[in-house]
């Protein structure tokens, strides 16, 4: 019975550790980043029952059980690449007001692969403030990356429950470390 748990036990393990093997996927013709091998991309409907915003992301991969997304959103922006550390405190305030609480792991502007983004890694907190709601607060763990490409704002966001933060936490920043745009 010891025998068949451990088998059990290393077999679990094993299937966590294959679900972190990352490969090259490519957003559009511009933008690729290595994903885990088991996201796949939601689909139109997907997106926008996900999604209800003006500006829909223009991807999303999500695990098998959906708990764990990442996306892309872009929109045309008048600021350029040289504004990311004056944008940096803009998207800092919109954070800050959009969860009731936000605790910065890291907050600056990095450089990955030779392009400048606002980096933003952070645990969220976003409490049901309804008088009379019983709701738990909904925690998440999130990393966001901002640049500038030509007229285009991106934004790269890879979220999930905060419960699942430290198994993600390496994976997460390797995925958002593999992010690649052409120059066009």
């Amino acid at each position: 019975m010891r025998y068949l748990a451990f088998l059990a036990i290393i077999l679990i393990a094993g299937v966590t550790l294959a679900d972190t093997k990352l490969k090259k996927t490519q957003i559009t013709k511009e933008v690729s980043i290595m994903l885990p091998r088991d996201f796949t991309p939601l689909h139109d409907e997907g997106i926008a029952s996900k999604y209800p915003a003006a500006n829909r992301p223009v991807a999303v991969y999500s695990s098998p059980n959906g708990q764990v997304d990442f996306s892309m959103t872009q929109k045309r922006s008048q600021f350029r690449a040289h504004d990311l550390k004056m944008l940096r405190e803009v998207y800092k305030a919109n954070l800050l007001e959009r969860f009731t609480k936000v605790d910065f792991i890291r907050d600056e502007v990095a450089n990955i692969n030779g392009r400048d983004y606002i980096l933003f890694e952070f645990v969220s907190v976003m409490a049901d403030e309804r008088s009379g709601s019983h709701l738990a607060p909904v925690q998440k763990y999130s990393i966001m990356l901002y640049t500038v490409q030509g007229n285009q704002l991106m934004v790269f966001s890879l979220h999930m429950p905060f419960m699942m933060k430290n198994d993600w936490q390496d994976t997460a920043r390797e995925v958002m470390g593999s992010l690649k745009i052409k120059t066009k």
